[in-house]
């Protein structure tokens, strides 16, 4: 089984480079199952119900968030009403929505968790001991688990990998909108990659204008972030999994503008 895992999807080039060419990523890889990253769908922040239900037309199973999750005045209508939008699990318990997503593929179940890092953002709950209780509910209703751990350091991400590696079958990280080289299999069997980086324009920060960051650090002012404008790369990684052997058996890291799928058929 083929699963792709899809960088943090960073405002409307971001989002439209996926409506446009996930169909041609997903036949071109052989893909079975897609999990996406779309807490910066919307203007760089935050998600819409419109923006989730088009990304999943337009073939992502599950929608993971972060740290921009309530960005966006729409986050309880998304949170409620469609239950492929996860948040982090680690919000206080009361939060909208829930923190995994158990997905019934008839031959297969994948379980989907999204968590939240501690070091550099706001205060949240342990996300090793969320992640446990979500492991815990799920328990054998799931043949591959899957995690999003939406985090700003390595440290922090490694120490999560290897906290549960054997436990979950798939780690990835989010967050920094910067691709790691460092996918590779645990020692328990678990595929991890620290981040996948994000589907925006390339020439930018972060996806952001590099001006008004630049402009930010030089004078420590702050200034309204917009967009950048250019050319869209794909960021992601495919994960290949041996249902039979119940292990990862190969990483692809992606990272590749939308001239790459015409070059290449």
């Amino acid at each position: 089984m083929r699963i792709l895992t899809v960088g943090d999807i960073v405002a409307s080039d971001g989002r439209e480079f996926i409506y446009n060419n996930l169909g041609r990523i997903k036949n071109k890889y052989k893909i079975d199952y897609c999990v996406a990253n779309g807490e910066n769908a919307a203007n760089t922040n935050g998600i819409t119900v419109d923006i989730a239900n088009a990304l999943l037309r337009c073939g992502v199973d599950v929608i993971t968030m972060g740290n921009h999750t309530f960005a966006n005045k729409e986050y309880a209508d998304v949170l409620n009403d469609i239950p492929q939008v996860i948040r982090p699990a680690n919000y206080p318990p009361e939060t909208e929505g829930a923190g995994y997503y158990i997905d019934d593929l008839g031959s297969v179940k994948v379980a989907v968790i999204n968590a939240i890092g501690r070091i550099n953002m706001d205060a949240v709950d342990c996300p090793f001991r969320a992640t446990e209780k979500c492991l815990m509910e799920i328990g054998d209703s799931a043949d591959i688990k899957i995690i999003d751990f939406h985090a700003e350091t390595t440290s922090e991400k490694l120490a999560f990998a290897n906290y549960f590696d054997g436990k979950a079958d798939i780690i990835f990280g989010t967050h920094t909108h910067v691709q790691t080289a460092d996918e590779r299999v645990l020692p328990g069997g678990t595929g991890y990659i620290s981040d996948l980086g994000m589907t925006g324009v390339r020439d930018s920060i972060l996806g952001v204008k590099k001006e008004i960051i630049m402009d930010m650090y030089y004078s420590r002012k702050k200034f309204r972030f917009e967009k950048a404008e250019g050319e869209v790369w794909f960021n992601g990684a495919v994960f290949d999994y041996d249902v039979k052997e119940h292990k990862i058996a190969s990483i692809e890291r992606l990272n590749f503008p939308v001239a790459h799928l015409r070059e290449t058929k």
